[in-house]
């Protein structure tokens, strides 16, 4: 795996109340990846972006959901979704901030 491709991986965390309480309770992080991506690239692009120790990745696909957009229906695009956590004492900060 190349520096590029795990650059990549990671489109997006995702933050809601959900994956909130999954961060506090049991160190569980939640990532909008790749449609292609694979459990050891994620883990790997974890583990390069923020500097933490991974323990356990597990990966969803999340089918988009059909809409009306006036008259017509249409699709939204189906995406997937990367549960990560990380092992204890350690800790992601999406904020940035000190």
């Amino acid at each position: 795996m190349n520096q590029e491709r795990l650059h990549r991986v990671l489109l997006a965390p995702i933050v809601s109340e959900k994956s909130t309480r999954a961060a506090d309770l049991v160190n569980q992080y939640a990532f909008k990846v790749l449609p292609d991506a694979t459990k050891p690239e994620i883990s790997r692009a974890v583990e390069l972006m923020f500097d933490v120790k991974v323990d356990s990745v597990q990966v969803l696909n999340v089918n988009g959901k059909r809409k009306l957009f006036g008259r017509r229906q249409g699709r939204r695009a189906d995406w997937r979704k990367a549960y990560v956590r990380v092992q204890a004492g350690q800790q992601i900060d999406f904020g940035g901030g000190a």
